[in-house]
């Protein structure tokens, strides 16, 4: 078998592909997932930043993940399954997130994955 031939590899139950194989993403205009310094991981509408200051309406708070190793996996893909696992909370009209250091863009997969099995007690 030929290298070029190789689309991917799994080592340790995790999927590698070659990086000239990944495809361009579309993501949703102005729906982000945003990492802050002391308030945890958000997703929503993004209504305005300045600074580290963003904020961000129909907001989502993402307290656990599975099935993804990065937020860059969870803005593009989801969690790569829609179960209970998951721990994301229902949506807030607004927030404003003070200490905003990562601000990733997210697809319509992602978004539409995450909020099918909303966590609450």
């Amino acid at each position: 078998m030929n290298q070029e031939e190789i689309e991917s590899v799994t080592i340790n139950n995790v999927e590698y592909i070659r990086k000239d194989s990944a495809k361009e993403v579309e993501t949703m205009k102005n729906i982000v997932m945003v990492r802050t310094y002391s308030a945890g991981v958000h997703f929503g509408e993004l209504v305005s930043r300045e600074g580290k200051e963003v904020m961000l309406k129909n907001a989502h708070r993402v307290f656990y993940w599975t099935n993804a190793c990065s937020l860059s996996q969870l803005a593009i893909q989801g969690s790569q399954n829609k179960n209970t696992e998951n721990k994301i909370s229902m949506p807030v009209p607004e927030i404003a997130l003070t200490e905003a250091i990562e601000i990733i863009p997210m697809t319509k997969e992602s978004f539409d994955n995450l909020t099918a099995v909303i966590w609450k007690k």
